[in-house]
């Protein structure tokens, strides 16, 4: 599977249906409105119509869509998702979702001892204290593989 059909796999399916909702209702109206009331609108060709009414509701239903998304994402990510969703809704302009695509955190890890899911960088689990990367004996902060020294407090990293 393509990386793209993962992420859109993440959109819910109720956004799906809002979003079909939403666009059926913009077709509906810009088929039935504009045309009736201007009379020079009944004299166009069926593929004007068709395409005045049609394509103005896409960005609509990309917009509810990535709303959607962004729930999805916020949640597996381990962030405030209801925070996000709105954030994304309510900004105008899709500032909030563009927002959100600058601000969100990485994806979560699972611990190699209990399983938990845990935060990129930690150097223990919170749920069962293993160890998920190098530590310095003494100050027990992360150290990156191939130091020979801890860049916090200068202990050596060497296993004697």
């Amino acid at each position: 599977m393509s990386r793209f059909r993962d992420e859109v796999e993440l959109v819910p399916r109720p956004a799906f249906a809002i979003a079909t909702c939403v666009w059926l209702g913009f077709f509906l109206l810009m088929m039935l409105l504009p045309f009736r009331l201007d009379p020079e609108g009944r004299n166009w060709p069926l593929a004007g119509k068709l395409a005045m009414s049609v394509l103005p509701g896409i960005p609509l239903f990309v917009l509810v869509l990535l709303i959607g998304y962004v729930y999805s994402d916020a949640k597996r990510r381990g962030m405030r998702y209801v925070m996000w969703t709105l954030l994304a809704a309510l900004i105008p302009n899709a500032i909030g979702i563009i927002l959100y695509f600058v601000l969100r955190d990485p994806l979560l890890t699972n611990c190699t001892h209990c399983g938990a899911q845990v935060r990129p960088g930690f150097t223990f689990c919170p749920k069962c204290g293993g160890s998920l990367s190098q530590a310095c004996p003494q100050c027990r902060r992360a150290a990156e593989p191939g130091w020979t020294h801890c860049a916090h407090c200068g202990a050596s990293l060497r296993v004697a």
